[in-house]
């Protein structure tokens, strides 16, 4: 039979109460660092969520700037094609209403007898002709 072994001595007091706080402080030291790692990634993650936040504000802001602007520029061009085309009406109006009154002037007189002046004012709202007719 083999003979018993001998546990060996325990260490003396002092030696395992500094063994165990050198322990504790390394089991501490590795938990704080792995705190701290964490702590590190979740701002990571937290600084990239709110910069792909931003970078989507910033383009919905842009989307609707151009899409202001589009409507803007044809709401302009609407109303500069509107207020052509009514000057353009009220111009063929005065117009013929001179080539009507020169017809009716000169069909009645001999075209000796009489002379035709015409002034013409364009405002933004109204086309205003002055007619003179003359007696040479």
């Amino acid at each position: 039979m083999l003979p018993e072994e001998e546990p060996p001595p325990p260490p003396p007091r002092g030696r395992t109460r500094a063994a165990r706080k050198i322990q504790a402080w390394w089991r501490g030291q590795l938990v704080r660092r792995a705190l701290l790692h964490a702590a590190l990634r979740a701002w990571i993650i937290q600084r990239w969520w709110r910069q792909a936040l931003e970078q989507l504000l910033q383009r919905k802001r842009r989307e609707a700037l151009v899409s202001f602007a589009i409507r803007e520029r044809a709401v302009v061009k609407l109303q500069s094609l509107v207020r052509m085309w009514r000057v353009h009406w009220r111009y063929t109006q005065v117009l013929s209403a001179i080539y009507l009154i020169r017809c009716h002037w000169l069909s009645h007189r001999c075209q000796t007898c009489a002379l035709l002046r015409g002034h013409c004012v364009v405002t933004a709202t109204h086309l205003q002709f002055h007619i003179e007719i003359t007696n040479p």
